[in-house]
């Protein structure tokens, strides 16, 4: 069937087919180098066009890179050195290749160099699979069946390699002495793996023959099975998931996550699982996956844990019932243009990550959470985007009060601003009346504050607040004078509420007391205000100093004249009086404690300012030579000052003072930002601010609070690299699981989640400063407060395959080193282990985790803790 290859006959170093048979499997002694042989014939490449069974003509094509020799009498031909077949679906390479075209035969294998290692193994390509890496082979290219010796290949992330493999045309494949294992090693770390003495794997399923356990090379075929099926789907399949092992210090001895997998169809799958304890303890947990591809994918689990506490017989013996429940929804925006849709949902018993240890994982993030929220949310765009409308369902719980938040709905609809005055069919600039612009919102809220305890009895529906908000502003601006910004605004709000309030004072049996009564029915309250200002830039350029070329000062002044009525003239009808308990007239909203608020009391009339400043310096570069090479370096961004001045108020005219800024220091590789605030106004011997001026006691002002932050990496390759292999990860994983994503966040937030061997070491560390001011009512004066922490994070390789993370900070009120923790990483190549350690503190533990790291084995893996959490 092939081509004869030339006439030319060369002495080549062949084994004989007999010493083949004997030695199939030791194929290190099949062929000795001829990269000497000063007897080769010229190497090339050479086609015959050929007809196969069915009479359609076929292409051979066969390369020899070093050497041919061809056998007249014997009908075989030898190839050495790059060799390659390549005959319809079947390519074939090795340093030597065999054709015997007597029997429609191939044999291939490696050959020894002059360092006598075995080097050119042959790698083949079957049809329908992949390409294949071999000691030696044969195959029959007519009948399509072929016999692999020492072959190594993947199998849903494991590796198998086998001593000797056949194939045949059905695509039925022979296993005799093969290994399934983690390690892609032709010498492989088998810490963990499976020996199959004999196997045959089919398109459905595999039947294995004798099989037992290989731990680091050691043969336990005490744990032998006589004979296995499995079967093999290309499709998802219920089935049993394997438990993990442990040992908890409250709940007593454990087995965790036993459970059953169940598949639907290719959208939709779940799983259920459980954990027992010696002592009584349990959980129990549904999860559930979906997606529709190009459409929406999400998930949800529901979670309950029955903790016993305590010891029994004593006083604090008893059980909690605890509950968590997630849900993750993601709509693709291709699948519904114009309309949204997401949900991320996280609620439950405030104490469910306390009482479960962070469901037995004992993450300190998880037990160190003091709040719980959710959000679902819908969003519709109408009239060529001018029109958007959005909803949503959301709640906030607070852990530690144990006080829920619930939003059910919220709703906003807002319409993008237009120039009511302005012409389609205008030619020209706009006249002044022409840039008028007005918008619309209208917003809705439906909310109740209570105690998760209360949070499902029938009263707490009672206590559900809600209320509309519509707001109409009208704004214009125009340049005036050359150098002048002038805007002005009118805003008009109105609120819509289905109850008011009334207050009043009861005489009881301890005296007079102030009762409020709610009244159900339909009220309105609006109110209005205006606003008009000036803005402008101011430009200063300071002289050459040194390397500085150049110091730019950008000031940006702005003041503006605002008016506010009084809403609480009785003629508006939302403000009413009541005698209290002491018998004083108050003055009371009637909105108060209302979802949008009350229109304010008191007339304002006012002049509002602030000014901001830029500045920045021109630096000639050290490293130029031209004269020419400058670099823009920043000295102050930001620094903004901000009051304002009410010409109605009786008295305290001016209003605190704040300002804030930020900068970069050492080539901008530290960002510092700041802010605080003054008051221009005394204090009286109550801690009351009353009308004297700070600066009539030669005092500018007096300095309220402040506030100072900055971080810094030493190396920002470290971080890079995270962002990098996170937008990788995203990237390759559509479709991740929500445990994959809830590490994948952890890895986001947290530096030290993210193991990265190829940077050798980081450092980074960050610092906050607080100060502020209090009366102090026992010693009848102003003191002084603050807080001030320093953390430090980082990691190093002290070899290429071993790497110390820690993470650690410092207290300076306190006096205390804050949570502290190390972490040794071993790269094991197929294995990784890792040891971390909370040397001190309430957290005080340790873990030690040895995992395969192929996705199939996660199951498989060996963990030992010594944890903090205890009762």
């Amino acid at each position: 069937m092939f081509l004869l290859l030339g006439s030319n006959s060369v002495i080549g170093q062949v084994v004989t087919p007999d010493s083949i048979k004997n030695n199939a499997q030791d194929t290190s002694l099949i062929v000795q180098d001829t990269s000497k042989n000063h007897l080769r014939t010229s190497s090339g490449k050479d086609t015959v066009v050929m007809k196969d069974d069915s009479g359609l003509e076929t292409v051979v094509t066969i390369v020899a890179n070093d050497s041919s020799w061809n056998e007249v009498s014997k009908n075989i031909v030898h190839l050495y050195k790059g060799a390659k077949v390549k005959y319809q679906d079947f390519e074939l390479s090795a340093d030597y290749i065999r054709l015997d075209r007597n029997n429609n035969l191939l044999y291939a294998s490696g050959v020894m160099d002059h360092n006598d290692k075995y080097v050119g193994r042959p790698v083949a390509l079957f049809p329908n699979d992949t390409p294949k890496a071999v000691d030696s082979l044969t195959y029959n290219y007519k009948t399509q069946e072929g016999k692999t010796f020492g072959i190594m290949t993947e199998v849903d992330g494991g590796f198998i390699q086998a001593r000797a493999v056949r194939k045949n045309m059905y695509d039925e494949m022979s296993i005799y002495h093969g290994l399934y294992s983690t390690c892609d090693l032709p010498e492989p770390h088998t810490h963990f793996g499976i020996h199959i003495t004999k196997g045959i794997v089919l398109d459905k399923q595999i039947i294995a023959g004798p099989s037992y356990l290989v731990v680091q090379g050691i043969p336990i075929k005490f744990v032998a099975i006589p004979f296995g099926f499995f079967p093999k789907q290309d499709k998802k399949s219920s089935g049993f998931l394997f438990p993990s092992f442990g040992e908890d210090a409250a709940r007593g001895f454990a087995l965790r996550d036993l459970g059953w997998y169940l598949t639907f169809n290719d959208y939709w799958d779940t799983e259920f699982r459980g954990s027992f304890y010696s002592r009584g303890s349990w959980e129990a947990s549904m999860r559930t996956n979906y997606m529709v591809n190009y459409k929406y994918s999400g998930g949800f689990n529901l979670r309950y844990a029955w903790t016993k506490t305590g010891v029994e017989g004593s006083d604090n013996y008893g059980t909690n019932k605890d509950f968590n429940v997630t849900w993750n929804h993601t709509q693709r925006q291709e699948a519904n243009p114009g309309t949204s849709f997401s949900a991320s949902v996280n609620f439950g018993t405030g104490s469910y990550f306390q009482n479960t240890g962070a469901n037995s994982t004992y993450d300190y993030d998880q037990l160190t959470r003091n709040n719980m929220s959710s959000s679902i949310s819908y969003g519709r765009v109408f009239a060529d985007g001018k029109v958007n409308f959005t909803s949503s369902l959301s709640h906030r719980q607070d852990m530690t009060s144990g006080k829920v938040d619930l939003e059910l709905p919220t709703f906003s609809l807002n319409v993008a601003t237009f120039n009511p005055f302005d012409s389609k069919d205008r030619v020209g600039e706009q006249k002044w009346y022409q840039r008028i612009t007005v918008g619309y919102s209208l917003q809705g809220r439906n909310t109740i504050s209570t105690g998760d305890s209360t949070l499902f009895k029938k009263e707490s529906l009672k206590r559900f607040t809600n209320g509309f908000q519509h707001s109409i502003p009208v704004s214009l601006s125009l340049n005036a004078f050359k150098y002048f910004q002038f805007n002005t605004s009118m805003n008009y709000t109105e609120r819509w509420y289905l109850q008011s309030i009334r207050n009043r004072s009861e005489n009881t049996i301890n005296g007079f007391e102030t009762v409020r009564d709610t009244l159900q029915g339909f009220r309105r309250a609006y109110d209005y205000s205006f606003s008009s200002g000036l803005s402008t830039k101011i430009y200063g350029m300071y002289p050459k100093i040194g390397k500085v070329e150049a110091i730019r000062h950008v000031v940006t002044p702005s003041v503006n004249f605002n008016y506010r009525p009084d809403f609480s003239d009785p003629m508006y009808g939302f403000y009413k009086s009541y005698v209290d308990e002491s018998g004083r007239l108050r003055d009371y909203s009637i909105f108060e404690g209302a979802i949008y608020g009350s229109p304010s009391s008191g007339q304002s009339a006012g002049i509002g300012f602030s000014v901001d400043n830029n500045i920045e310096a021109k630096v000639r570069t050290e490293n130029d030579t031209t004269g020419k090479g400058f670099k823009k370096v920043p000295i102050i961004q930001g620094l903004t000052f901000s009051g304002n001045y009410n010409f109605a108020a009786d008295s305290l005219k001016l209003s605190t003072i704040s300002f804030s800024g930020r900068t970069s220091l050492f080539n901008q590789k530290i960002n510092l930002n700041f802010n605080g605030s003054f008051d221009p106004y005394q204090l009286d011997d109550r801690g009351q601010r009353y009308n004297r001026f700070a600066i009539e006691d030669g005092k500018l002002a007096r300095l309220t609070n402040f506030g100072l932050s900055f971080d810094y990496s030493f190396n920002p390759d470290a971080s890079k690299s995270r962002s990098d292999n996170i937008d990788s990860l995203r990237n390759n994983m559509p479709a991740m699981t929500q445990e994959q994503s809830d590490a994948l966040a952890r890895i986001s937030t947290d530096p030290n989640a993210f193991v990265d061997f190829n940077i050798p070491w980081n450092l980074a560390g960050s610092f906050s400063f607080q100060y502020s001011r209090r009366f102090d009512g026992v010693e009848r004066k102003e003191v002084g407060d603050y807080t001030a922490t320093v953390n430090l994070h980082g990691d190093f390789n002290v070899t290429p395959k071993w790497k110390i993370q820690f993470n650690s900070g410092y207290d300076f009120k306190q006096k205390e080193v804050s949570l502290t923790r190390f972490s040794i990483y071993r790269d094991l190549h197929c294995w990784d282990m890792s040891f971390g350690w909370v040397p001190f503190g309430r957290y005080q533990s340790y873990n030690v985790t040895i995992r395969a790291k192929a996705s199939i084995l996660q199951d498989l893996k060996l963990t030992k803790r010594n944890s903090h959490y205890n009762y």
